[in-house]
């Protein structure tokens, strides 16, 4: 048992709670154990008919995982990492394949590992306070946690874009996105808690989906249909120099600030992000998860600039990384290739 992580049934329901708000409710091994443990049991349990996620605090639903600690594993060579992203791996996988409705209540920051255990469920109700993102090409690494199956899966280049730039879509963008399905105003989230817990739910989600619904409001505008001609043209292909070409011919204030936000970011993040949501477009979850898997301890060779990248962000918070040269074609290829087989991604049945 853990307190960082509180499970319970109430009701119908498996309520799960990140407890960790000191820390945005950011996931460790001991957590990712824990929501496997209970997603797990109630798996075969018939009284639970639905799961419910949700974080302790008012800042963040989860906003990524323990980066500190991977970066010390790397560098120590003791294998921590490794399991982390495994079971991990394995925790995103289960929500994506369960077979009950999973319902994470995003109100805050969700970020990396947070969006691994909210995107791959069946809703995401989105908050007030929500702050979506997937921003590991600025610490020299890569959208992990499945980001290869969902963002290409977006519309146009949307995925693209989010997944190179880390860009930070607020409530109403994820609804526009569909990274989110429904929106609740953050002073009504406990209502839809408890109507959820007292209802009496049947087997095929309707009574659930219909309570969504009746709790759902008005998230605002969006400006993504603002700017979603300039994404689908500025971030189509394979050629990331033609990205930045394009950006800087569309002339206008956004397109320069894209340009200049991703001019950032590690130029080799960038090229494997890139390389792996054109190569998950095409790939099963399972498939996915094994890729990312294996680019994820790629990322802990030495020289990578996952660690340059924790040292600017994380440890001396200069943000100002000397990131290296973008790998070669054979380099960017040998992120992708198998692990040694005790390495390879293994999955919970």
């Amino acid at each position: 048992m853990t307190d960082t992580v509180i499970a319970r049934k109430t009701g119908q329901i498996g309520r799960i709670t990140l407890n960790r708000p000191k820390a945005l409710n950011a996931l460790n091994q001991e957590m990712v154990e824990a929501m496997t443990a209970a997603l797990l049991e109630w798996r075969s349990d018939d009284g639970v008919k639905a799961v419910v996620v949700d974080g302790e605090g008012e800042k963040g639903f989860c906003a990524g995982g323990d980066i500190r600690m991977l970066a010390e594993s790397g560098k120590a060579g003791d294998g921590r990492a490794w399991r982390f992203w495994r079971d991990e791996y394995q925790l995103n996988t289960l929500i994506f394949e369960y077979p009950k409705p999973y319902v994470a209540l995003i109100d805050g920051i969700t970020m990396g590992g947070g969006v691994g255990i909210s995107v791959h469920g069946d809703f995401r109700v989105a908050g007030d306070r929500t702050l979506f993102a997937m921003p590991e090409t600025g610490i020299g690494f890569h959208p992990d946690v499945g980001g290869a199956f969902f963002l290409p899966r977006l519309a146009g280049e949307l995925g693209a874009w989010m997944g190179l730039t880390g860009a930070r879509l607020k409530t109403a963008d994820c609804i526009a996105a569909g990274v989110a399905t429904h929106y609740a105003p953050s002073d009504k989230q406990a209502d839809l808690i408890a109507a959820l817990e007292s209802a009496e739910l049947d087997d095929d989600g309707e009574v659930l989906e219909s309570l969504l619904d009746a709790h759902s409001g008005d998230p605002g505008r969006s400006d993504l249909a603002l700017h979603r001609g300039l994404i689908d043209a500025a971030f189509a292909g394979e050629d990331l120099d033609a990205f930045f070409a394009r950006l800087d011919a569309a002339g206008d204030a956004w397109s320069k600030k894209q340009a200049s936000i991703l001019s950032t970011k590690s130029p080799t993040s960038m090229a494997v992000t890139l390389s792996a949501l054109r190569r998950g477009a095409a790939l099963n979850f399972r498939e996915v998860m094994t890729q990312d898997l294996r680019v994820s301890t790629r990322f802990l060779a030495d020289g990578s600039d996952f660690y340059e990248g924790v040292r600017a962000v994380i440890l001396d918070k200069d943000n100002a990384p000397n990131w290296a040269k973008e790998a070669g074609a054979a380099a960017l290829a040998a992120y992708f290739a198998p692990l040694e087989q005790e390495q390879e991604m293994s999955f919970l049945d």
